[in-house]
């Protein structure tokens, strides 16, 4: 019998809570196939104001939530929430903060327009999660990180993050999807980043503060990357084969082979 191992899932959005997308609907599949193969999962995504909360019957955890996340020079109280998948053995964790994710828009507002702060957002998403598996207590052999809201786990777990016992050994993978976006990122992101294990030359890869930087931070700080077996958008091709040596690229079916073909990848990776 292979090894049993730890895979934390970290995801924009997941079926049957959000969007029924090409993403919601891998991030539903492989933590249950992995489930059955016996890999201990945990599954974290951002709490947006879409999610009807009675209806999915998410609550509280108030033994990880009453933390605060640093985002610039503000602190933005995190609070934590969880729910079960009814038709799967799965709980869902739930990064919320009122003044990030209360509105009922993802990425846009009603009248189209980007929202001005979707990096903090990013940012506050990406540290709560990993200071909620500090609170569970819970040591992850594999982060696998899916789309750019999933970015910066990368980078912080080998910066800002790495003396903490809980990740030594942890491996991040990050899965690329064909779902850039053309807007532009704040142009202080970089500085709201930045502290005392993070310096402005670490993150020259998101220079260009947009969705392609994104894919080149995660990139340069993940031990591996998912794409799909399709061709990508031509500049994301190019951040990623820049970025990350060649057979650190997996290519994997968009099919119900792609289980099969990840848990594959966790095994070579832990290997």
């Amino acid at each position: 019998m292979a090894k049993t191992f730890k895979v934390l899932y970290v995801a924009t959005e997941i079926k049957p809570f959000l969007n029924e997308t090409y993403v919601s609907d891998i991030v539903r599949r492989l933590p249950q196939g992995m489930q059955e193969k016996g890999v201990e999962i945990r599954i974290l995504v951002p709490k947006f104001g879409l999610i009807n909360e009675r209806k999915n019957r998410l609550h509280e955890v108030v033994r990880l939530s009453g933390m605060n996340i640093p985002i610039g020079d503000d602190d933005k109280p995190l609070i934590i929430k969880v729910a079960s998948i009814p038709t799967a053995k799965l709980q869902v964790y739930f990064i919320d903060n009122e003044d990030y994710f209360k509105r009922k828009s993802i990425l846009y507002n009603k009248n189209g327009k980007f929202h001005k702060d979707n990096d903090e957002r990013c940012l506050f998403f990406c540290k709560g999660v990993l200071e909620t598996v500090i609170k569970l207590g819970w040591s992850p052999d594999i982060i696998h990180c899916n789309d750019w809201m999933s970015s910066l786990v990368p980078l912080l777990i080998r910066t800002s993050y790495s003396d903490r016992h809980i990740f030594e050994n942890t491996k991040c993978i990050f899965s690329v999807y064909k779902n850039s976006f053309k807007e532009k990122l704040d142009k202080n992101m970089i500085d709201k980043i930045i502290d005392e294990d993070i310096d402005k030359d670490m993150l020259s890869s998101l220079k260009s503060n947009d969705y392609n930087g994104l894919i080149k931070i995660a990139s340069e700080y993940s031990d591996a990357i998912i794409r799909p077996e399709k061709d990508l958008n031509k500049s994301v091709e190019k951040s990623i084969t820049d970025l990350i040596q060649k057979e650190k690229i997996y290519k994997v079916p968009e099919d119900e082979k792609s289980v099969d073909s990840h848990y594959k990848i966790y095994n070579e990776i832990l290997g």
